[in-house]
Parts: structure tokens; C-alpha cells; sequence
């Protein structure tokens, strides 16, 4: 399964953690990605009404189908199927796929998401502004929702053993989405972050804003490197750039 970036969860205990984070009940209506050998699955089912498990290598797939009553198994690529309606998220995610789906994800309603990541991976969701890991991933979650991580999981705990440690981050999305064009912010965080060392004025210059946008934004601003800005500067920024 290394080809599909599947490691799986074995250690029972932190198999019922994400179980208790997540504060399931029978109305709940759970998305999970990636089930593979069903371990999280078999939690998530005595807990949840209704399980949706969306399993993309077939011999899996069909392991899983008539195992659990309240299972539903969905065949295909997480990335490409049609989503089910379900109000909480819980899975260990592939790792090679942790930024195109939590994205796909945050785009959708959702209650609540419990997710395993890589470790580096879950720390620069999270990252304080001013450090190495805060970048483009920490602001384009936070603009989209709260980030947590709930505990880091050692490498005993899948099997095979992954060569990285993980993380379980909880996922709570904003009630009140900020009010920006979030093409714009998106191509503003990763033009700018590209050129991490050089100041916003450079990075805007070499992204084609024109001088009249960059008159109207604070200078202070222009003056600092991406990594010194909060989201609410990202924000004005954006929204500078947008015409908002």
C-alpha cells in the first residue's frame, strides 16, 4: 500500500482517542477517506449512524463492503468522487494527498473534522507568524477554519511504519467565512510565499501588481516579509489587490 501513501492505524488506544475527539453519536453522518484494512472504520461504526468510507485500491474496497451494517463503501479517488452528505470528518488521511484533499474538504459544509497527518505536515497548519513553518498551508486553513492538534502519534502506531511521526488535528470551520475573493488570496499566498525572503513590496512588483494597487495598500505592509504577516494582513492585502 506504499504506492498509495497508506500507512495504517493499529494501536487500539489511539484508534478510540480519535473516536472520543470527534464526540460521535447515532445522528452523525461520518466521511472517512482512506478506511483500508477498516481498523478506524470498525470505531467509527459502532459510534456514528452512518459511516460513508471512500476506498480507492478495489481488494480493499471489497474487504470492507457487508462488514459493518452502517457502512457505506464508496469506490474511487477521494480526490475525484462525488461526496456524500455527512456533517463530520474523520480519518488517517494518505499523506501524499493531505493538501488537495483537506482543501476539497474545506470547501464543504462540514460539523467537525479529525484528521491524521504527517507531523511536520499538521505543525505548519498550525504555525505562529514569524516562524519556519508558517507559510501559504498555515493562512489558507486558517482563513477556512480553526486548526488544533490534538496529539502527536509515533511511527509503532501504523503499520507498515511510516518513516515520519503523525499527528491527529481537529478541524472546526470558521461559522463566518472572512469576506475576500479566495482565488485571489490563494494566488497572493503562494506568489508571495515563493519568495519568502524577499519584502511583499518585491514579491507584488514581481507578481504584476500594478503601482496604483500598491499606492492604496499600507506601506508598513509592503515593508515586511510574508512570514511577519498576520491573516488580517493577508486579508487586506487581498482584498487591496481584488478591488473589495
Amino acid at each position: 500500500m506504499k504506492k498509495l501513501g497508506q500507512h495504517f492505524l493499529v494501536d487500539r488506544r489511539v484508534l478510540g482517542r480519535i473516536g472520543d475527539y470527534a464526540s460521535l453519536a447515532e445522528k452523525d453522518r461520518v466521511l472517512e477517506i482512506g478506511p483500508g484494512t477498516g481498523n478506524l472504520t470498525e470505531v467509527l461504526s459502532a459510534r456514528a449512524g452512518t459511516v460513508f468510507a471512500i476506498e480507492v485500491d478495489p481488494n480493499l474496497a471489497s474487504s470492507l463492503e457487508g462488514r459493518f451494517p452502517n457502512v457505506q463503501v464508496i469506490r474511487g479517488d477521494a480526490l475525484r468522487v462525488r461526496l456524500p452528505d455527512y456533517n463530520k470528518i474523520i480519518s488517517n488521511l494518505p499523506y501524499q494527498i493531505s493538501s488537495k484533499i483537506t482543501f476539497r474538504l474545506l470547501e464543504r459544509p462540514f460539523d467537525l473534522a479529525v484528521l491524521m497527518y504527517q507531523r511536520e505536515f499538521a505543525e505548519r497548519m498550525v504555525a505562529s507568524s514569524g516562524t519556519k513553518d508558517y507559510g501559504r498551508l498555515t493562512l489558507n486553513v486558517t482563513l477556512r477554519a480553526e486548526a488544533e492538534i490534538l496529539e502527536r502519534v509515533p511511527r509503532g502506531a501504523f503499520r507498515p511504519m511510516p518513516q515520519v511521526e503523525s499527528a491527529i488535528v481537529r478541524l472546526q470551520p470558521r461559522e463566518n467565512r472572512i469576506p475576500v475573493d479566495e482565488k485571489v488570496f490563494d494566488d497572493l499566498t503562494r506568489g508571495i510565499f515563493s519568495m519568502r525572503r524577499k519584502k511583499v513590496k518585491t514579491s507584488l512588483a514581481a507578481m504584476k501588481v500594478s503601482s496604483d494597487v500598491l499606492s492604496r495598500i499600507d506601506p508598513d505592509l509592503l515593508e515586511r516579509r510574508p512570514q511577519e504577516l498576520s491573516l488580517e494582513d493577508v486579508v487586506d492585502l487581498a482584498k487591496a489587490i481584488s478591488g473589495m
